[in-house]
């Protein structure tokens, strides 16, 4: 696994949610890292799983087994933590700018998008730089239908479906089916 080059004072301050520079050097060096190795990932022809797996524990800095299918897109890499028996379908993007963790057994539809990274709503300080960036939290036995997009510090609780399309803007609970945009718990799972 490569030495990663963040400085600590911007990637603390991006982890804890506060403002932060992400055109600092060592950020920029880290998604360089990300892309490079999405790029490799991305290149690989289906079906050569050993080869794809050597690439996504380099990215995720993890020793599981996940499986990805191409294309995938991250900023970091290192700030996602997976748990046992993941897939994501086609077209996955999770913007990692701060943790992003997912339970064992999750499932996701094709296109599905996560994004912890967020800007401000002042003109003046979103045209200054600024960014922010909120932890995700999906539980275990999730299943995340295609297109949905889940939204800066949501929590999705264990054993919930989140429908196809859904647009996730507020924590969703353990045992339920949701969907829509904004997503809302349709009814509970038996």
């Amino acid at each position: 696994m490569e030495n990663l080059q963040t400085s600590s004072t911007e990637k603390q301050k991006m982890l804890k949610g506060e403002y932060y520079n992400g055109f600092e050097e060592g950020l920029l060096n880290d998604r360089k890292r990300a892309k490079k190795l999405c790029q490799q990932l991305n290149n690989i022809p289906d079906g050569s799983q050993t080869e794809r797996s050597q690439i996504i524990k380099e990215l995720f800095q993890t020793d599981k087994e996940l499986w990805i299918e191409s294309p995938f897109r991250c900023d970091y890499g290192y700030n996602i933590d997976i748990g046992e028996n993941f897939y994501a379908n086609f077209g996955c993007v999770i913007l990692d700018c701060n943790l992003v963790t997912i339970g064992d057994n999750v499932k996701f539809g094709p296109n599905v998008q996560v994004y912890a990274a967020t800007h401000p709503i002042n003109p003046e300080e979103r045209i200054s730089g600024k960014e922010m960036a909120y932890p995700i939290t999906i539980g275990d036995n999730v299943w995340i239908g295609g297109s949905s997009i889940i939204l800066p510090g949501v929590n999705i609780g264990n054993n919930s479906v989140i429908g196809a399309g859904s647009i996730v803007t507020k924590n969703i609970p353990e045992n339920v089916v949701a969907v829509g945009n904004p997503c809302r718990v349709l009814r509970p799972i038996k």
